[in-house]
């Protein structure tokens, strides 16, 4: 429902600016621009054609174009950058936290780069530095250095004056983080308790340590399920040595759910999530060579096994009718299994323990639904042609099929992975392939012995 409301708002917001951009009325445009959130404002450019998208980032207010740089996608990030002053970005960017910012300062020109350094303090330099020495996908490279810690022999009265003198708060603040005097981390204490008990209780009789902090080479993937199953808002990012390193925050792994979901439906595609919508044609044209090329050279084989059987399709038309059929429900069968199964993988329920497990389920799903399909397509196939055997090569066809392709979809993605192939890039792919040639064998293999040879 909110990612409904999400696209609803985004059409709102592109249908309003579309109209205003084509009546001329670039103030109303402005207006309606720098009225939206930094994430608003980049699914907006997104979404607009690279000469309007150009007008409208130069109407929006530098004090948010940090924000947006942040929140589009590579490619898109890039443009913009090309569109804008080396001042401008300075100015954008120099007021970001450290952990956004370390997302897009490679992206930056060398010289904005050196101005937004100069401008920073050493501390803030020294954080930065120690963000971007982790993995973008990692907890080191979500996490901001910039945490409230407090120790644990001061009293609440205390940590409450910290506070106020310290002014400026992290803008996602829950809880603080309680460490002794080398930094090693103790544990948390909520703001809940700190507001609700006496200001002379003291730290040490509060803290609560029952949630785990997060270790600094931690796959983001496992940071958003460590979210999600004990719901953080916010969580401490530790070294091997348990000392406090920064905190990862509830916004940061909304965009790690967002980025793997967006992930896994476009590179089974063989698209790329970082792309633009509206990069030029031929350049998009050539990015999909290669994916076109390798779905090509399957097809061919495929085809290749149907032309070995040609003699039979030549002497029973009626094949050349009932074969997709064969070989679309192992496609679908197999979809379905190879979907679960990466879904199971990205979120960690799936391994080298349980995979053998759930592959013979699915082969007895497969064999299941193969043996009630096969019925109703041997039915079908004898109401169409009053051919018996037929429906029974069908009937066969069908099972065989059903199950080679759930057989695949439970393997194809752990043979990929053992391989560093990502399953959701290359699994259908194969998938297809396996089930089309399979499907041809069965199908008119059988029927070439079956059927003719009596």
């Amino acid at each position: 429902m909110r990612e409904l409301q999400h696209e609803e708002k985004t059409a709102r917001h592109l249908d309003r600016v579309s109209d205003a951009l084509e009546g001329g009325v670039l103030s109303q445009v402005k207006q309606l621009v720098n009225s939206l959130s930094g994430a608003e404002i980049g699914d907006l450019l997104e979404s607009l054609p690279q000469t309007e998208r150009q007008v409208v980032w130069d109407l929006v207010e530098v004090d948010l174009d940090g924000d947006v740089l942040v929140e589009v996608n590579d490619e898109v990030r890039a443009g913009l950058i090309r569109y804008s002053s080396p001042d401008d970005l300075v100015q954008a960017v120099g007021d970001l936290d450290i952990d956004d910012l370390a997302d897009i300062l490679d992206d930056l020109p060398d010289a904005v780069v050196t101005n937004v350094l100069r401008a920073m303090d050493r501390q803030d330099r020294d954080r930065l530095t120690q963000v971007m020495s982790y993995p973008e996908d990692s907890a080191g490279g979500l996490m901001n250095p910039d945490v409230v810690t407090v120790r644990p022999d001061v009293s609440l009265d205390v940590v409450l004056r910290y506070l106020r003198l310290r002014g400026e708060l992290p803008e996602v603040f829950d809880q603080l983080f309680v460490v002794d005097r080398s930094g090693q981390y103790l544990g948390q204490l909520r703001l809940s308790e700190l507001l609700t008990n006496e200001p002379s209780s003291h730290v040490s009789e509060l803290i609560d340590s029952s949630t785990a902090s997060i270790p600094v080479e931690m796959p983001a993937r496992q940071v958003a399920t460590e979210f999600e199953h004990h719901d953080l808002v916010s969580a401490p990012v530790t070294d091997r040595d348990g000392f406090l390193l920064g905190q990862i925050t509830i916004d940061d792994v909304v965009d790690v759910i967002r980025e793997e979901g967006e992930h896994m439906v476009l590179t089974a595609a063989g698209l790329d999530e970082e792309d633009d919508m509206f990069a030029p044609i031929v350049q998009s044209a050539r990015r999909r060579w290669v994916w076109l090329g390798v779905n090509l050279v399957t097809a061919l084989l495929a085809a290749l096994v149907l032309y070995a059987f040609q003699p039979t399709l030549d002497e029973l038309v009626e094949l050349a009718v009932l074969f997709p059929v064969v070989m679309s429900m192992g496609g679908i069968a197999g979809t379905q299994t190879l979907t679960l199964m990466i879904r199971g993988m990205a979120t960690g329920q799936v391994s080298a323990r349980n995979s053998m497990a759930i592959m013979r389920r699915e082969l007895a799903v497969g064999v299941l639904n193969g043996l009630v399909f096969s019925v109703i397509i041997a039915a079908v196939a004898y109401l169409w042609y009053g051919n018996a055997g037929l429906g029974v090569v069908m009937a066969i066809a069908i099972i065989l099929n059903l199950m080679a392709g759930a057989l695949a979809g439970a393997l194809i993605p752990v043979i990929l992975r053992r391989m560093s192939i990502d399953p959701a890039l290359a699994g259908g792919v194969v998938l297809t392939t396996v089930t089309d040639v399979i499907g041809i064998l069965a199908f008119i293999g059988l029927a070439s012995y079956l059927l003719l040879l009596n």
